[in-house]
């Protein structure tokens, strides 16, 4: 087709927009909305419904516990280790479900995308949601759990909520980035599953950063505290078992120099995020 031709259709049509028409309340109200269906329908046909929410967390720390206190000896001499470890599944589980989720989100509502004109940022935001609803529900368990096994409840514990929001921040910046990578590049779903299984493995979840093992090696204390990941549980298991018992994230990190690191992480997986999501979500239902 020639230029002239083309240029008589006249100027290109843009798609939606990642924000829609700017109206915040019903940006959130879409987002709620998406959020409560998927949670729901998730356990739609199910016999056991919620319960198997709160089952997930609890099988997963059952075999760790067992593996690396009584075969591997890991945990022994770490306080309220039970807990600790409970806390950690949770909180990794949470940014798993949530980016993993993420990832197809935008392609599998490609039905949605084609017929209806609205914000396509809801979409990774309502699977962040969805995520953090299940992180709820599971977050009682490991509370009650706290609670049976002596865990003393102090208020230091008021520190939970600001590091699970810097989580959820964190979130939705790797979501965004990887359901509008994953319209155009397909090698997305299976290149994170690496990923995440890596970042298991390389975040002190079943360890701790102050284990022997790793306190005496520097360079490797400092390059696992660049993961953002594991400023969060370090910092978490040193507000949930006391000042005395477990290091800052600062402390561990060797200086609140070194946090810059995983925080310039955190803050830029959402500012490019941001930013390629916006700028792809007009072309979004042309390259479905």
């Amino acid at each position: 087709m020639s230029a002239a031709t083309v240029a008589g259709f006249g100027r290109r049509i843009k798609g939606p927009s990642a924000f829609g028409d700017g109206d915040a309340r019903r940006f959130f109200h879409l987002a709620r909305t998406l959020a409560v269906t998927d949670w729901k329908l998730r356990f739609f046909g199910s016999a056991l419904g919620y319960f198997w929410q709160l089952m997930r967390p609890l099988l997963l720390f059952g075999v760790l516990y067992v593996v690396f206190t009584k075969v591997v000896r890991l945990g022994h001499d770490v306080d309220k280790y039970p807990a600790v470890l409970l806390m950690n599944i949770v909180f990794y589980t949470f940014f798993a479900e949530a980016t993993m989720g993420a990832v197809g989100s935008v392609v599998d509502r490609e039905n949605l995308v084609r017929k209806i004109q609205f914000p396509r940022m809801v979409i990774p935001l309502s699977v962040v949601l969805t995520a953090f609803f299940n992180f709820c529900a599971s977050f009682l368990a490991v509370f009650v759990f706290m609670l049976v096994t002596g865990v003393p409840v102090t208020w230091h514990w008021l520190w939970l909520p600001p590091l699970v929001a810097i989580l959820a921040f964190f979130c939705v910046g790797v979501a965004m980035l990887l359901s509008a990578l994953f319209v155009r590049f397909r090698d997305v779903r299976p290149i994170w599953e690496v990923v995440l299984q890596a970042l298991f493995y390389a975040t002190p979840i079943i360890y701790v950063i102050s284990s022997q093992e790793i306190a005496q090696r520097e360079t490797l204390r400092r390059v696992i505290m660049f993961n953002p990941l594991s400023g969060i549980l370090t910092q978490a298991r040193h507000e949930l078992i006391g000042p005395h018992g477990a290091p800052t994230a600062a402390s561990a990190a060797q200086g609140v120099a070194w946090l810059l690191v995983p925080a310039a992480i955190v803050i830029g997986s959402f500012v490019v995020g941001l930013w390629y999501f916006n700028r792809e979500a007009p072309r979004i239902a042309e390259e479905l």
